[in-house]
Formats: C-alpha cells, structure tokens, sequence
C-alpha cells in the first residue's frame, strides 16, 4: 500500500494551495481519510477527516471555514484545498487512510489511520 502526496509548496500569507493524495495496493472507498500535519516542535495532528462517503467532514477550529477535504473514490484519491493560508499553516502535511473499512460516526478517531504517505511540506511566508 502507498499514499503518495503532492501539492505542498511555497505560498504566501493569503494564498492556496491544493494537497493531493494518491492511494494505491488497495482499495479505501470503505475507509476513512485524512490530512495531519507537524510543525516543528509539535507533535502530528489531526486537521481534516472525512468518511468513506465523502459525506462526513471533519475538521479541527484552526482550519474551519479555510481549509476544505474532499475525496473521489473512483480514483482512490483525497484532496486538501487550503485557502487563506497563515504562517502558522507551515508544517509537514500528511495524508492518512483507516487501514480497516469503517462506516462509523467517529471517523476522525486518530487510533484508526494506520497508512501514511511520506508528507509533503507546505510553507507560508508572511
């Protein structure tokens, strides 16, 4: 199995940027995905969720109203467009997939992402 991001960048302070991330080995259309990120001196978080539908979101206060996760099963592929970026949005992304289907309400558990892709850096200039 591997996750592959791509998107990250250089951006400055009010800008976008579009994080892709593309699955292969397996199929995750019954499985939850997400985007955490690490900034240096900080442990990883969870920033963005969403079900093996598309139709459960979830995303932590900081990113709301910015940030926006999407996926197209039929691709095997999720999506992170980022507006209105900060410097404070400078970290490593990376993309994470439940490594067992769920269809549960709490898809933004962390416990359940057990595949990782490498990460992609995103840096905001101020």
């Amino acid at each position: 199995v591997q996750l592959v991001e791509s998107g990250g960048g250089l951006v400055q302070a009010g800008g976008s940027l579009r994080l892709s991330c593309a699955a292969s080995g397996r199929t995750f259309s019954s499985s939850p995905m997400g985007w955490f990120r690490q900034a240096p001196g900080k442990d990883r978080e969870l920033i963005a969720a969403i079900n093996w539908s598309g139709v459960g979101r979830y995303y932590i206060d900081p990113v709301k109203g910015r940030f926006t996760i999407s996926r197209d099963n039929a691709k095997n592929t999720v999506y992170l467009q980022m507006n209105s970026l900060k410097p404070e949005d400078t970290a490593n992304y990376y993309c994470a997939a439940s490594n067992t289907p769920y269809s549960g309400p709490y898809y933004y558990t962390q416990d359940l992402y057990g595949y990782w892709g490498q990460g992609t850096q995103v840096t905001v200039s101020s």
